[in-house]
């Protein structure tokens, strides 16, 4: 009996051991150790369109390149820096538009994102600035007389130092690829403000802000850019 009832405390012993670890292991699990914090910083990237467009279109070259920095959880400073040549060939005239551009303003992510996802559905602002020269390569004289083909006069002219100002209204979406690789695409409606004609036609082209029209002093643009962000620090 005597050798039952120490079995049986040994026994009682154990289980009770194996009990208090159980408890203790339950007790214990770690907790969560992933840093709940986004990252800020630089990113800059390429306008992927432009050079597609410079290899596919006779008469046009470009490139762009951009750049945002986030200042709070929704908002970003942005800028884009690029530059232009158009060959416009019109039924009385033959034109070229060459020079560079800027413009600069700030996106708003409307996306909220799920924790670790850094996704944006935007909308922003831009001010665009241009400088360009525009060159007359050829013109015909206007004549009543149809007996005779119209005269082409080809002796180029050049005018320098042009300039032209407007607004812009931008819509993206920006996607993450791969840890701080974005590819984004956008649409861009533009209203113009300013600009200096050269003398004897109107500008077709201007750098930045894409073919004008007579009648109307909006136009549209669009972007497909890659971009990489230089994360600086967590908040």
């Amino acid at each position: 009996m005597k050798l039952k009832h120490t079995l049986l405390f040994f026994i009682s012993i154990v289980l009770i051991s194996f009990s208090v670890v159980a408890q203790e292991t339950k007790t214990d699990t770690p907790t969560d150790t992933i840093s709940k914090a986004t990252k800020y910083g630089l990113r800059l990237g390429l306008d992927l369109a432009k050079p597609i467009r410079s290899l596919l279109e006779d008469g046009y070259s470009g490139f762009e390149l951009m750049g945002d920095y986030r200042i709070t959880k929704k908002f970003y400073l942005a800028a884009e820096l690029g530059n232009d040549k158009k060959d416009r060939f019109e039924t009385n005239l033959s034109s070229r538009a060459s020079g560079s551009y800027i413009k600069v303003g700030g996106d708003f992510n409307a996306y909220n994102n799920w924790f670790g996802l850094n996704n944006a559905l935007y909308f922003g602002l831009r001010y665009g600035l241009s400088t360009f020269k525009q060159e007359l390569l050829s013109y015909q004289i206007y004549s009543t007389d149809q007996t005779f083909p119209a005269t082409t006069v080809e002796d180029p002219i050049e005018y320098s130092g042009l300039t032209a100002h407007w607004g812009e209204l931008i819509f993206g979406v920006k996607t993450e690829v791969v840890t701080n690789l974005y590819l984004s695409i956008n649409l861009q409606l533009k209203l113009k403000v300013a600009e200096d004609t050269p003398e004897g036609f109107s500008n077709l082209y201007i750098p930045g802000f894409n073919q004008t029209n007579d009648f109307s002093e909006f136009g549209v643009g669009y972007g497909y850019t890659i971009s990489y962000l230089l994360p600086l620090y967590k908040k």
